[in-house]
């Protein structure tokens, strides 16, 4: 666990930090692309200061007053001059089994980018097992390329739960915090190498664990938080904090972007308005911009 000291010294890293590219596609824009995020609570920012976030920035398909992930995505995307159509079709508790059966109506249009995501634990009723995700995700990427061939479809790999680790009688229970993210990134591996519409994969799990590594984030919040140290988990020790909501969009921003999340730098106003300091801002920029040079997904 390291102190206070390793999010200055990240700091000081990003004032010096360009916008070189990591990936995605970056360039010029004629004219607003569209982005769609599909996906449950992980996506809305359930239990932190993200979910109503900016909400008018974007559009919420299902109507709930949702800013989320996307518009943290958009306010990254706005900040480094480029302009994004945002819409966004979460429910929470639900895999995308449940959009493709009860959302088709405002998701099968013509779309420029896609990113999409299932259940955390993979299926809802078999914790751990890819089947589901792999056949739903090929169906919803299926469904999006018949309206645009060219449409750019990402999945976002999700992140290990404290509470089905740390926890007696839970699936991934007496094993590494790590454990569950590998099973989850295997699955969405498997997701993306099963449909040739899927480009890759963006690793937020990974880069939660980055961060544990790290020492930006304490991996186990049920022993308390080390100073100098961030919660990545908000208090149900499931759904994300503001920081990890944070890591979240920087990982998409870099992705779909082709932008360095450190050339948002430390005076990124979402993390002021979000209670993120400069240093912390800078330090989670770091791990997005570490993880995503370490990642070269399908088509990149």
């Amino acid at each position: 666990m390291r102190p206070f000291a390793a999010l200055t010294r990240l700091a000081l890293a990003g004032l010096a930090a360009a916008a070189i590219g990591v990936g995605g596609q970056a360039g010029a824009q004629t004219k607003n692309e569209t982005i769609l995020f599909v996906g449950n609570s992980f996506t809305f920012g359930a239990n932190s200061a993200v979910w109503k976030w900016h909400n008018n920035t974007v559009t919420d398909l299902n109507n709930g007053g949702v800013g989320g992930v996307p518009a943290l995505f958009k306010h990254f995307a706005e900040e480094a001059g480029l302009h994004y159509d945002v819409s966004l079709e979460t429910v929470g508790g639900q895999g995308l089994d449940y959009h493709l059966a009860n959302k088709k109506p405002v998701l099968d249009k013509a779309w420029d980018h896609v990113v999409m995501h299932g259940y955390s634990t993979l299926d809802a009723n078999n914790p751990g097992k890819p089947e589901l995700l792999v056949r739903t995700a090929a169906e919803a990427a299926a469904m999006f390329q018949a309206k645009n061939p060219r449409v750019d479809i990402h999945l976002t790999a999700t992140w290990s739960r404290p509470d089905q680790t740390y926890v007696a009688n839970r699936p991934w229970t007496g094993k590494p915090i790590t454990a569950m993210n590998t099973d989850v990134r295997t699955a969405y591996d498997l997701a993306a190498a099963g449909s040739p519409y899927i480009r890759d994969v963006i690793p937020v799990g990974d880069a939660f664990m980055r961060a544990t590594s790290t020492g930006v984030a304490d991996p186990n919040p049920y022993d308390g938080i080390a100073f100098g140290q961030v919660d990545l988990w908000t208090w149900d020790h499931y759904h994300a904090s503001a920081y990890g909501y944070y890591l979240e969009a920087l990982m998409v921003f870099g992705r779909l972007t082709g932008k360095d999340p450190l050339s948002l730098g430390p005076r990124e106003t979402a993390a002021a308005e979000l209670g993120i300091s400069g240093p912390q801002a800078t330090a989670l920029q770091q791990v997005a911009h570490d993880e995503l040079a370490a990642y070269r997904g399908k088509g990149s």
